[in-house]
């Protein structure tokens, strides 16, 4: 049976913003075809040039942008908390204002350590449960250290390395993708505190989109 020779090339694929090998088959592989000679080796550098150029959806220095905007919005809603109402729950049974800061910052920690392969320095700590950071000079310290964390990460990562691919849990993600759950993540609480300042008698900071 002859095995069929090919034509190899590049396809743009917008959706991922890249490119993808392609390959056509167009003939007999036989002595007289010189195609055969450098087909298999031009396919294997295609292969390896896709994956080596990887571009990550948003540029690394958006991320950046996004995150440093982040730290600021977050910022405004610790200092709009009074010292007395650092540790104020709507209800019994759920998280304080600080706790839910802090929880904010543990995940920071633990999403970005994963994307990023450093050393969680809070690694076997619960940051809510620990009573010294529910002081408001604390409590900010932690949640801005977990944002310089997630940006001094960022900054230390390339393109290539945003598509490599790391476990979280059970999963296998991408590096990027993992801090753009963290990004989701610390979006996410920091609203839920919208609630404690309303309660409180305090307008929550504007929004901060740019």
């Amino acid at each position: 049976m002859k095995l069929s020779e090919g034509q190899a090339g590049f396809a743009p694929d917008t959706a991922n913003h890249r490119f993808v090998a392609t390959f056509s088959y167009f003939g007999p592989v036989s002595s007289h075809n010189p195609m055969k000679r450098f087909s298999l080796p031009f396919l294997l550098f295609a292969a390896l040039t896709v994956l080596s150029s990887y571009r990550p959806a948003t540029t690394i220095n958006q991320m950046v942008a996004d995150w440093q905007r982040a730290r600021e919005f977050t910022k405004e809603y610790l200092d709009a908390m009074p010292e007395d109402g650092v540790n104020y729950k709507p209800n019994p049974e759920i998280r304080s204002f600080a706790e839910q800061m802090l929880h904010l910052a543990s995940a920071n920690f633990f999403f970005v350590s994963t994307a990023t392969g450093k050393a969680n320095p809070y690694a076997g700590k619960s940051l809510e449960k620990m009573d010294d950071m529910k002081t408001k000079a604390s409590l900010t310290k932690a949640v801005m250290e977990s944002y310089d964390f997630a940006i001094d990460g960022l900054k230390g990562m390339n393109d290539a390395q945003m598509g490599e691919k790391v476990k979280f849990g059970n999963n296998e993600l991408s590096r990027e993708l993992a801090f753009a759950k963290a990004f989701e993540h610390q979006t996410h609480h920091r609203g839920q505190t919208t609630l404690y300042l309303r309660m409180k008698g305090i307008k929550p900071p504007n929004e901060k989109l740019f």
